[in-house]
């Protein structure tokens, strides 16, 4: 597929037929008037980026808790690459890149503190109610937790912005379910007031916001990973691209010192899963032939994807940084200790929820057990890495050893 095809020169800024049209943007669940300088996702962009949520990714964990380094990627600068690659991926498309943008910086603001550590004490302790799922978290954040503004709770985003956040991954429902389990009842609540097709494809910008996600952890973890002296650069040698990538950079600069030898794969090794992304995804249109972003829903597959060698390079980057990064004793130990801060936090609070801040407990005494233990998981979901290690300090004056 030329670039000529791919992307339409007589549609307005070189726009695709298959990507969203902002002026046909289906719309919010509060009708609001049109902005005359922004367009809809570009409102949804500003609305994420200018939210509390965006700016308690700032303290919470990727990989590496605050007290381990300063330079670690934390959600937050997770969050910023993951866009970064994926505005590169729209424009090759022509795509809208505010939208793709909007779905890429939403797309953790579900995650606990400690990363998946917390979530996983959430899910035992909201067991009985469902469990806990920081993707239906995120929609819960952007529907009802935010309240910033008069006319509505969350922040009142668009369809298309709504869909990508729950979708981006695949549909939830139906012969393409991407999970087994049942859909998270947050999800389901907000799909009875606006149906999101949970059973279809997301469109092209959400599938480029969840692809470019796996492309920036699986780069920037191992590269975290060298640097915390958890993994050597000789332990990377037998990666099919990482370890490719090193003996090239080897091959070229034989005197590069480790850091700068470092970086150099790790640009390298971003480029390599963009280039066949790109590559990978352009075949999958000229196959299908989209004519419009539905034709993209109800395609079948994801079409933003690696290509069949890439996946295997891909599985096995994760199956390694699986047993020497996140499984890695040192991480496990501070990530149990975590878990156990909250599972601590969540106990007290159900036994006392006028411990919480008032703006939390107020009305408690009327909450049945299945809202009550929703809104400690909200309260706590929410907090960063600092605020729980503080609420732990002042509830039980303690300091957890998260080292």
């Amino acid at each position: 597929m030329t670039e000529r095809s791919i992307i339409r020169p007589d549609l307005p800024l070189g726009r695709s037929i298959y990507g969203e049209d902002p002026a046909a943007s289906r719309g919010r669940l509060v009708a609001e008037h049109a902005s005359p300088t922004r367009t809809p996702f570009q409102r949804d962009r500003d609305r994420i980026v200018h939210s509390a949520a965006f700016r308690r990714l700032k303290h919470k964990t990727q990989v590496f808790v605050p007290y381990e380094g300063d330079t670690y990627r934390t959600r937050l600068t997770h969050t910023i690459e993951v866009s970064q690659v994926a505005r590169a991926l729209a424009r090759a498309f022509g795509l809208d890149e505010d939208l793709t943008e909007a779905v890429a910086l939403v797309h953790d603001f579900g995650h606990t503190p400690f990363g998946h550590a917390g979530e996983r004490a959430l899910d035992r302790k909201m067991k009985a109610f469902g469990g806990f799922d920081h993707n239906a978290q995120s929609l819960r954040i952007v529907t009802t937790l935010e309240r910033r503004y008069a006319d509505f709770d969350g922040l009142n985003l668009a369809f298309e912005t709504l869909e990508g956040l729950v979708k981006h991954n695949g549909p939830l429902t139906g012969p393409h379910a991407r999970v087994p389990h049942p859909v998270p009842r947050p999800i389901l609540d907000f799909d009875a007031l606006l149906p999101l097709g949970l059973d279809r494809f997301a469109d092209l910008e959400a599938q480029a916001a969840a692809i470019s996600d796996d492309i920036a952890y699986n780069t920037h973890d191992l590269d975290d990973g060298l640097r915390a002296g958890l993994i050597e650069l000789a332990d990377i040698e037998g990666l099919d691209l990482a370890g490719s990538i090193l003996r090239e950079v080897r091959g070229k600069y034989p005197a590069l010192d480790p850091s700068r030898t470092i970086h150099e794969i790790m640009r390298r090794h971003i480029t390599r899963l963009v280039e066949d992304v790109i590559s990978e995804t352009a075949k999958g249109l000229a196959e299908i032939d989209p004519r419009s972003a539905d034709d993209v829903r109800d395609a079948g597959r994801q079409i933003v994807r690696f290509s069949p060698a890439m996946v295997m390079a891909v599985d096995q980057t994760r199956r390694f940084l699986f047993e020497r990064v996140y499984r890695c004793e040192s991480v496990m130990r501070v990530m149990r200790e975590a878990e156990g801060v909250v599972e601590a936090l969540f106990d007290r609070f159900h036994e006392r929820p006028d411990l919480m801040p008032r703006d939390w407990a107020v009305g408690v005494g009327a909450l049945s057990q299945e809202r009550l233990t929703r809104r400690i998981a909200d309260y706590l979901s929410g907090m960063t890495d600092t605020y729980a290690i503080n609420e732990y300090r002042r509830l039980f004056d303690a300091v957890p050893q998260l080292r």
